[in-house]
């Protein structure tokens, strides 16, 4: 797809929002079609429960021109604040609504408009709403069934499969970010060392967390980036990137899709398993049906398609390692405020739990 030709300028309030504007965002997804007036449902800024990176706001949208069956409510994110510190990750977003989820069969939301302009980092992406669709959103604070965790893990291997070592990645997506290179590593290299030991200065419990497993931030993050390495020697696909339970929704049908995919990038299969299913069940639960799962998920790859997926015993270890990087990056650097203590103390319990059951830190040791 190619950019509006349309100068756009985004405005920094979800208030300056007008109908012209949302014309100009959809015209690369719906040519001629007009957005001639929205009402504003609800809207929702950073430090509202389940507000993390970007403001985001419901919407209801009437059309015309050549309007396609497009969905009339909407839900629209957008920078939040002034603080360009996000830039990659909003980035990244638009950039997979708009280079990859066309024609890409799995189960994630339609877009109808995405736009980013770097110089001001501000972004306007316009999402189906998954509740009229009577979505819903799990967290970890909520229960999932193992056969919800399986349809995530589908899901999962749907994305993977389509992108397994994929000659796209000789071609179009040659440039493709992944983890050991590009905008997110680039942020996440500069960003992330500093707000783990700032996070550990101000919240007691992250404090405690890493000093009952007697490491360091430090120690973490060196751990984070071995492992990094190695996986970008496994088979390459596209990953969702942060796919822990909160970043997917179940429908009645029993089908389950991801949203939020501000980390997508070229990378290792794993990276994405080990996250939803470490986060997706209780400890308990998780130590009893880990191992089956995964098994899962390899006999999906093969089901659809990918002839050499790894063998179980090659597959648990990288499991095993890859839980470092939901423990250190996906929650010690995450704020208390994007998702409230309880959801993030429980996600933190959980990666700590498996990163010490399953000698995550000796496994990576012995990648040297």
């Amino acid at each position: 797809m190619t950019p509006p030709t349309v100068p756009v300028e985004i405005p920094e309030s979800i208030d300056a929002i007008t109908p012209a504007l949302l014309t100009s965002v959809i015209a690369e997804f719906a040519p001629g079609t007009l957005v001639d007036d929205l009402t504003v449902i609800e809207v929702a800024h950073y430090g509202d429960t389940m507000v993390s990176t970007s403001d985001r706001a419901v919407l209801e949208l009437s059309y015309s021109g050549d309007a396609p069956d497009l969905p009339r409510r909407v839900v629209m994110k957008m920078k939040r604040g002034q603080d360009q510190a996000l830039a990659a990750l909003y980035d990244t977003e638009v950039n997979f609504y708009r280079a990859l989820r066309p024609g890409l069969p799995i189960e994630a939301p339609q877009a109808i408009g995405a736009l980013y302009q770097s110089e001001s980092a501000r972004f306007c992406l316009l999402l189906e709403d998954l509740s009229v669709r009577f979505a819903r959103f799990p967290n970890v604070t909520t229960p999932v069934t193992i056969e919800e965790i399986k349809a995530v893990l589908d899901t999962l291997a749907q994305l993977h499969a389509h992108f397994w070592e994929s000659p796209r990645f000789g071609g179009d997506l040659a440039s493709f970010q992944s983890h050991v290179g590009g905008l997110l590593h680039d942020h996440f290299n500069r960003r992330h060392p500093i707000i783990a030991e700032r996070e550990l200065e101000i919240d007691p419990y992250k404090a405690q967390l890493v000093s009952r497993l007697d490491t360091t931030p430090a120690k973490l993050w060196a751990e984070t980036l071995a492992v990094q390495r190695h996986q970008a020697g496994l088979p390459q696909t596209i990953v969702h990137g942060d796919a822990h339970i909160g970043n997917t929704y179940l429908l009645p049908d029993g089908t389950a899709g991801l949203v939020d995919w501000q980390l997508t990038v070229r990378g290792a299969w794993v990276h994405d398993v080990n996250y939803a299913i470490v986060t997706g069940l209780p400890v308990a639960e998780a130590r009893d049906h880990e191992q089956d799962l995964l098994r899962y998920y390899l006999e999906k790859l093969a089901s659809l398609g990918v002839e050499n997926p790894p063998i179980f015993d090659d597959a648990w270890e990288d499991y095993r390692r890859a839980i470092v990087w939901g423990l250190e990056v996906g929650w010690l650097g995450t704020p208390a405020v994007n998702y409230g203590a309880e959801i993030n103390e429980t996600n933190h319990e959980r990666m700590a739990a498996a990163y010490t059951d399953l000698e995550t830190s000796k496994l990576i040791a012995a990648l040297a």
